[in-house]
C-alpha cells in the first residue's frame, strides 16, 4: 500500500542499492507494457486491461481454491474459510469489472472486434481450471487447451482429483454422515451428480444446525461462493448482450445463449436444494 497523503511525510529519496522501489517491486515496466493494441481504436485499451486484469484475478483464485481444499482435508475449516471468504470478494471484483465494460457500446467495440480473430474468453484456461475445481466438469470446455502440453497437464490433474465439492462430501463422511460409498469413490473427471444421501446429511446440519456448527457454516461459505460465482456469470451475459445482442461471439462460441445455459449449472446441489426441504 502506498502513503494516503494523511499528514505523513513520504521519503525524499530511496537507496535503490538496499531496497526495491515501488515499480521494481511489482515490475510495472512489464506490466504496464503488454497491453498490445492492434488498431488503435480507443476501447480496445480498456477490453485489454479488464481482461488482463481477470486473469490475474483468476491466479489469485486458483491459488486460493488449491489452499483451501488442501485445509478441508487436513479438517481445518476455520482456515479454508478465509480462503473461501477471500475467493467470493475476487469474484465481487470480477462482477464489477463487467460494470465498467459496460460502458463501451456496441459501435465501440465493433471498431476492434475483428482484431480479435478467433480468440474468445472460452479459452481462459485459468476460468476453465477454477470452474472444474468447483466442480463444473465437462469435457467440450478441456477442448480448446489440449494443443498446450503444460496447460492440458495442470488441467487433467485438477479433472484427476476431487473437487471441492467432493472435499466437502467426504468431509461430511469423516464426520459420520452416512455417504453413499459411490460418492466417495468415482471418476472424478466426470460432472457430479445429486445424490440422495448427500442431502440428507446437508438437511441434517441446517436442522442440527448447533450441534453441527462448523458443517454449517462451511455450507453457507459454499453458498456464498455459489451466488458470487453466478452472479459473475449473470453480469457476463448481460454485458455481452448489451453489446451483441444475440450475434455469436468470437472464437465460434453462440454468445449469449451459451452464457444463459451456463446460469443453470450449479456448483452445489445439495447446498441449495435444502432451501426447499427444510
Amino acid at each position: 500500500m502506498t502513503d494516503s497523503g494523511d499528514g505523513a511525510s513520504a521519503p525524499t529519496s530511496l537507496d535503490t542499492t538496499k531496497s526495491k522501489a515501488y515499480g521494481d517491486f511489482l515490475h510495472l515496466d512489464q506490466l504496464l507494457n503488454i497491453q498490445h493494441r492492434f488498431n488503435g481504436a480507443h476501447d480496445e485499451l480498456l477490453f485489454v486491461v479488464i481482461h488482463q486484469t481477470s486473469e490475474l484475478w483468476f491466479k489469485v483464485i486458483l491459488h486460493e481454491a488449491r489452499a483451501a481444499v488442501a485445509n478441508i482435508r487436513k479438517d481445518d475449516l476455520r482456515t479454508a474459510f478465509k480462503m473461501i471468504a477471500r475467493i467470493t470478494r475476487i469474484q465481487a471484483q470480477l462482477s464489477q469489472a463487467w460494470e465498467v465494460l459496460g460502458t463501451m457500446t456496441p459501435n465501440d467495440y465493433l471498431a476492434f472486434r475483428d482484431e480479435l480473430g478467433d480468440s474468445s474468453g472460452f479459452q481462459s484456461y485459468q476460468y476453465r481450471m477454477f470452474e472444474f475445481m468447483l466442480g463444473d466438469r465437462q469435457a467440450a470446455n478441456f477442448a480448446p487447451h489440449q494443443h498446450h502440453p503444460h496447460i492440458a497437464d495442470e488441467i487433467n490433474g485438477i479433472l484427476a482429483a476431487p473437487s471441492l465439492y467432493d472435499e466437502a462430501i467426504a468431509l461430511l463422511h469423516r464426520n459420520g454422515f452416512a455417504i453413499a460409498p459411490s460418492q466417495l469413490e468415482r471418476d472424478w473427471s466426470k460432472r457430479y451428480q445429486r445424490h440422495p444421501s448427500v442431502h440428507d446429511a446437508w438437511q441434517a446440519v441446517y436442522r442440527e444446525n448447533t450441534r453441527h456448527w462448523e458443517l454449517y457454516e462451511f455450507a453457507e461459505k459454499l453458498a456464498d461462493l455459489e451466488d458470487a460465482f453466478q452472479n459473475w456469470r449473470f453480469r457476463h451475459m448481460r454485458t455481452v448482450q448489451r453489446i451483441i445482442g444475440e450475434k455469436r461471439g468470437t472464437g465460434g462460441s453462440s454468445g449469449v445463449s451459451y452464457l444463459k445455459r451456463a446460469l443453470e449449472r450449479e456448483f452445489f446441489p445439495e447446498i441449495i436444494d435444502i432451501r426447499s426441504t427444510l
